[in-house]
């Protein structure tokens, strides 16, 4: 274990891992950390690797050399970039592949990639032999510190986005920051929503840190980064403990900033137009702000937030995008979100104070709308 190696135990009851943090820990120790997970009664020489195409390129070299001192290789699935793959028919093909492959329940799979490649091999996983191993190896700032903990499977179909998934939690994550040094700044930012959220939401001191220190992380400097890596890891950890299939509202707060966000993902056509982290970090300010609209955060507040997500270059107003629709089409994207409650209401993340989100059931989407109107009016800053 190098003095650099941070361990983060995702606590669950029978179905603990660790999340380790550790620059190298994929790209050269891959087969030093994932050994455990790799040698099942009667394990398999090659070890089926699922990745997109950019990911594939940069790091399969290296993984395959790191799995050729344990006497093994990878096998390769390779799914083309983008929320395209999160599909039914690359889900079936990978399903076939696996099957063909003789991976059995004791098995572990492992995903390289981003959420996409995360989501699609996870809910292969959870539903192969009624679910068999995997190993998340995110390549993202957006996965390492979201999608790859906690146990979130999906892929999307024409009535939304995520819709069809399964809770299956992978047994291990090895997150390394040197796969960051070939990410894209537009990634790189779109990610760093995701860390804001979690000071946003639970931890004013954590988004004062950011506050000061987004040009570090954003620079990859590495120990402002393994930080901010580190500190998210370990508060969504800390709530998938607490509510780990989301039933009593607790993980609720991990899509602060979401529900707007999906509502100006669909209206972007799920497009590379605005990448889910920019969707979080637009919807993150419109929450702060309709919570100001609202009577219960500042608009002091609101407005630190808003200028936090502007100045790391995320979108911190609708105008900005060039849409052409109105707010109440935003809010009939709403209406599909599978928070939506039998009832018809639908919750909405808000704030009462930066670090303190909470769970409102009260909001009219009339209102919403209206709200809406307003900031896709607003003059371009």
């Amino acid at each position: 274990m190098t003095q650099d190696c941070q361990i983060v135990p995702v606590e669950l009851a029978g179905r603990s891992y660790d999340v380790v943090i550790e620059r190298g820990c994929a790209l050269h120790d891959f087969a030093i950390r994932a050994k455990p997970w790799l040698a099942s009664p009667a394990p398999l020489r090659k070890i089926p690797f699922v990745a997109d195409h950019a990911t594939h390129r940069l790091f399969a070299d290296a993984i395959g050399q790191s799995l050729a001192s344990a006497g093994c290789e990878p096998d390769w699935f390779v799914v083309e970039p983008g929320e395209g793959a999160k599909s039914w028919p690359v889900l079936e093909e990978l399903c076939d592949w696996l099957l063909g492959l003789g991976v059995t329940r004791s098995d572990h799979v492992v995903a390289l990639g981003g959420g996409v490649v995360g989501d699609l091999t996870g809910f292969a996983c959870a539903i192969l032999k009624r679910g068999c191993g995997f190993v998340q190896v995110p390549t993202t700032l957006l996965a390492q510190v979201d999608s790859s903990v906690g146990g979130k499977t999906a892929i999307n179909t024409r009535a939304g986005k995520n819709l069809i998934g399964a809770f299956h939690q992978p047994s291990l994550v090895l997150i390394d920051p040197l796969v960051l040094d070939s990410l894209p700044d537009r990634e790189m930012r779109a990610g760093f929503a995701e860390v804001l959220k979690y000071g946003l939401l639970g931890d004013a001191e954590f988004f004062g840190w950011l506050e000061a220190n987004a040009t570090a992380v954003l620079a990859r400097e590495p120990e402002a980064l393994s930080h901010a890596i580190a500190k998210s890891v370990a508060a969504k950890a800390a709530i998938v403990a607490r509510d780990e299939r989301e039933t009593s509202g607790v993980r609720a707060l991990l899509n602060l900033g979401h529900t707007f966000g999906h509502a100006l993902e669909a209206e972007t056509g799920f497009s590379d137009r605005l990448l889910h982290g920019e969707a979080v970090a637009l919807g993150m300010v419109l929450a702060a702000r309709y919570s100001a609209r609202r009577g219960e955060l500042s608009h002091e507040e609101a407005g630190r937030a808003a200028r936090v997500v502007a100045a790391t270059g995320l979108p911190s107003e609708i105008s900005t995008l060039g849409l052409q629709c109105t707010g109440e089409r935003l809010v009939d994207h709403m209406r599909h979100d599978k928070k939506m409650e039998g009832s018809g209401t639908l919750p909405f993340l808000l704030l009462r104070a930066i670090g303190a989100a909470y769970m409102a059931r009260d909001v009219e989407l009339a209102d919403v709308a209206a709200f809406l109107d307003q900031q896709l009016q607003a003059p371009l800053p």
